[in-house]
């Protein structure tokens, strides 16, 4: 299992979901509070962010435990932007510890979260031909979601197409995914818990960073759509 956060609003720091709050993804790392599946999340993570300066997100990934990284504190106090994501990580059995196995994947301007496990099999052929970043599910997910934007769906109709077959396929498939353009965020939650804070922006996570009243638990099977101009959920 791993976990994931997301913030769309005005320009913050990777700070503000990593080490700022006291249930960060720092802390989350090593102390989840509602993980369902491990008990930490040691196996390397990764942050996204945007900026004006580039057409594709800049990306910061690891295979080693957050907490290890001696960089990551300066460089998450002044990398800033109007749309975050990061992840720490808990790999499945079998499934590669390596910095190309990490979320967020990218291709293009888009950048994507997999929390969970799903059969490699269902999401290789979702994938239609396309290559995968690395051998692990959430690099064969992230590959799948990616054909289909690239074909024109809406990042929220790729996400809900590739959780649904993939979901129907495997029934024992966890599959919250979490994938941002820059300028929108699209969640999925299909077996794990997803929650939304509203305050002054949009904030997405795995699980609240804070105990700052205001998260919002998404029901399970659910499609959570973000922009600037506000925040629609959907049943899947």
């Amino acid at each position: 299992m791993c976990r994931h956060a997301a913030w769309l609003g005005a320009p913050r720091s990777v700070a503000s979901l990593v080490s700022e709050p006291e249930h960060g993804l720092l802390r989350q790392s090593y102390a989840p509070r509602m993980q369902r599946h491990g008990l930490i999340n040691a196996d390397g993570f990764g942050i996204g962010w945007y900026d004006a300066a580039r057409a594709e997100p800049v990306r910061y990934r690891r295979s080693v435990p957050m907490w290890a990284d001696a960089n990551l504190p300066a460089l998450a106090e002044v990398a800033r932007s109007s749309c975050l994501l990061a992840a720490v990580r808990s790999a499945s059995v079998g499934m590669p510890i390596e910095e190309s196995a990490t979320a967020p994947f990218t291709d293009g301007a888009w950048l994507l979260s997999h929390n969970g496990r799903v059969a490699r099999g269902p999401v290789r052929e979702l994938a239609d031909g396309a290559g995968a970043e690395s051998t692990c599910d959430a690099a064969w997910v992230a590959a799948a979601v990616f054909v289909r934007r690239r074909a024109g769906l809406t990042l929220g109709d790729a996400l809900s197409e590739v959780v649904v077959n993939a979901g129907t396929k495997d029934p024992a498939g966890r599959l919250n995914l979490l994938a941002s353009d820059g300028s929108s965020l699209a969640a999925t939650t299909w077996g794990d818990t997803l929650f939304l804070n509203l305050d002054d922006g949009v904030l997405v996570a795995s699980e609240p960073l804070d105990d700052r009243p205001g998260w919002q638990a998404v029901p399970d099977r659910s499609l959570v759509l973000a922009s600037f101009d506000g925040v629609r959920v959907q049943p899947l």
